[in-house]
C-alpha cells in the first residue's frame, strides 16, 4: 500500500493572501494532493525495483523529471498536472501512474456525469457555459469534445453488445421496454420517439447485471424476437423466470425463441396501474389497498383468496377486475421462489427506477437527434448505475433456484435422496 511520504518537494501556492475563495482553495488542495500522490506512487515503484542493476553495478531504473503538464478535469475543478516519469529500459517494463493514466483528461466520475447530463436535456453546446462554472473552466468539455464522447459510447456499446456470453447465467431476468421523449427521425424523415428495450439480469451469486439494451420498435414481438435471438445465439441460457409488464410483447418472443422454458411473472406495478385505469377514480382510493393486499399475502392459497374478494367487491367492473383473476398463474408466479426474493420479482422496479429521472433528452434539446447516440446514452446511463446496484436479498439462494431447488410459498422443500445436484456447481 502507497503511503505518503512527508519530503515531497511540492511547494503549495499561497492562496490565503490572496483572498481565493473556497471553491477555489478546495481546487487547488486537489491539486497540491494529486501531486503528492504521484511523486508517492513513484517513489514506491523506484523502491520495489531498486535491486534492477546494469554490468557496472548501476541502477537501471531512475526517475526521469517530468511530463509536460496537462488539465485534468476533476469533481474538484480542473487542477494542473505534472506526471512523473521513471527512466526503465527493461522489456515489458514501464511506470504509469495508475492514479493518472496515460492521456486521462477527466477523472471517472466526470465522465460518468456527462451522459446523466445529456440525457437530462443538457445540449452538446450547454457544456461549457453550463460547466465553466463549477470546473473553473471549460476545456474538455466543449461541444466538439462532448460529440467525440458520444460517437466513443457508441463504439462502446455496439462492442459490448456483441460479447460473448457463453460464460455467464442469469437467473431472473426484468425487462421492459423505456419510451424516451427524443425527436429521431427515421429512414423517411418522421419524427418518433425511441424505444428502448432493456434487460436486466441477476447473476447467480445475487448481483443485477445489465444483459441487454437494444434499439426497439413499439415493444412489438419482432423486435423484442430479434433480440432475443442474438442473446441466445452468443449461447446465453434462458433465465428460470423473467419478469415484465403483461403488454410486452417480450412473452410471445420470449416462449418463442427459449421454446417456452421461461417462466413467466407480470409485474404487480403495471398490473395495479391496468386495472385502476378500468376503474372510476371514486373506486381507486378503495381498490388501490385490496389490490396490495393480494401480492402482499403470506401464501397463493391466500393470495387466490384475497383476489376472488376483489373480484367480488366490483364485479360490476369485469373489465377491471379480468385483469387479475384472467391471469393469476402469472401474477402469483413469484410464490415458487424463495420469499427473500419476492420483492424483487413482483416487479420491473430495477429497470423503472434506473430510468425514473431520465427518459432521454426532452424539449430543452433542439434539434433531430441520432437514435445510435440516444441508446449509447442510455447504455452508458445503466452501465455508470449498475456500479451501485447492490445484490438482491437471500442472495445465496439464487443458485438454488437455479439448481432446480423447489420452493412453496417461498420455503426451500427437502430434496428427494435420489437428487444428487450440487447447486454450487451452478454458482461457480
Amino acid at each position: 500500500m502507497l503511503k505518503i511520504v512527508d519530503d515531497v518537494s511540492v511547494e503549495m501556492p499561497s492562496v490565503l493572501e490572496d483572498g481565493v475563495g473556497l471553491d477555489e482553495l478546495c481546487r487547488l488542495a486537489a491539486q497540491e494532493m494529486l501531486a503528492v500522490a504521484l511523486e508517492t506512487e513513484r517513489r514506491a515503484y523506484l523502491d520495489a525495483h531498486s535491486d534492477a542493476v546494469d554490468v557496472t553495478g548501476h541502477r537501471m531504473v531512475v526517475g526521469n523529471g517530468y511530463l509536460p503538464t496537462r488539465e485534468v478535469t476533476t469533481g474538484a475543478g480542473m487542477v494542473e498536472v505534472k506526471a512523473p516519469r521513471v527512466h526503465d529500459p527493461r522489456p515489458d517494463h514501464g511506470f504509469t501512474p495508475a492514479i493518472l493514466p496515460r492521456y486521462m483528461r477527466r477523472s471517472p466520475k466526470v465522465t460518468e456525469v456527462l451522459p446523466v447530463l445529456y440525457l437530462r436535456g443538457l445540449s452538446t453546446g450547454d457544456f461549457a457555459p453550463a460547466l465553466e462554472g463549477f470546473f473553473g473552466s471549460d476545456a474538455g468539455l466543449s461541444a466538439s469534445t462532448i460529440s467525440r464522447l458520444t460517437e466513443a459510447w457508441q463504439q462502446e456499446h455496439a462492442n459490448w453488445a456483441k460479447r460473448d456470453l457463453s460464460g455467464v447465467d442469469y437467473v431472473y431476468w426484468w425487462a421492459d421496454g423505456i419510451w424516451f421523449n427524443v425527436r429521431l427521425p427515421d429512414a423517411d424523415g418522421n419524427q418518433d420517439r425511441l424505444c428502448c428495450l432493456v434487460i436486466i439480469g441477476v447473476r447467480p451469486d445475487g448481483r443485477k447485471e445489465l444483459v441487454a439494451i437494444a434499439d426497439g420498435y413499439r415493444e412489438s414481438t419482432e423486435s423484442w424476437a430479434g433480440l432475443l435471438r442474438k442473446l441466445r445465439d452468443r449461447e446465453l441460457r434462458a433465465p428460470e423466470l423473467a419478469v415484465g409488464d403483461g403488454a410486452l410483447g417480450f412473452w410471445a418472443a420470449v416462449r418463442d425463441v427459449f421454446d417456452g422454458k421461461v417462466r413467466e411473472q407480470r409485474c404487480w406495478v403495471h398490473r395495479t396501474a391496468n386495472v385502476l385505469d378500468a376503474l372510476p377514480k371514486r373506486l381507486h382510493e378503495e381498490a388501490k389497498p385490496a389490490i396490495h393486499a393480494i401480492y402482499l399475502s403470506e401464501t397463493r392459497a391466500d393470495a387466490i383468496d384475497r383476489a376472488h374478494d376483489f373480484a367480488e367487491r366490483f364485479k360490476s367492473h369485469p373489465k377491471a377486475t379480468s385483469r387479475i383473476t384472467g391471469e393469476l398463474d402469472t401474477l402469483l408466479a413469484f410464490y415458487d421462489y424463495p420469499q427473500e426474493h419476492w420483492k424483487h420479482l413482483r416487479s420491473t422496479n430495477p429497470i423503472e427506477s434506473t430510468f425514473a429521472t431520465v427518459r432521454l433528452r426532452t424539449k430543452v434539446t433542439k434539434g433531430a437527434g441520432s437514435r445510435r447516440a440516444a441508446l449509447a446514452m442510455a447504455y452508458k446511463l445503466v452501465d455508470a448505475a449498475q456500479a451501485r446496484w447492490r445484490r438482491i436479498d437471500g442472495y445465496h439462494l439464487t443458485a438454488l433456484v437455479r439448481a432446480g431447488a423447489i420452493f412453496i410459498d417461498g420455503q426451500l422443500q427437502e430434496r428427494s435422496h435420489t437428487d444428487q445436484s450440487d447447486p454450487e456447481d451452478v454458482a461457480a
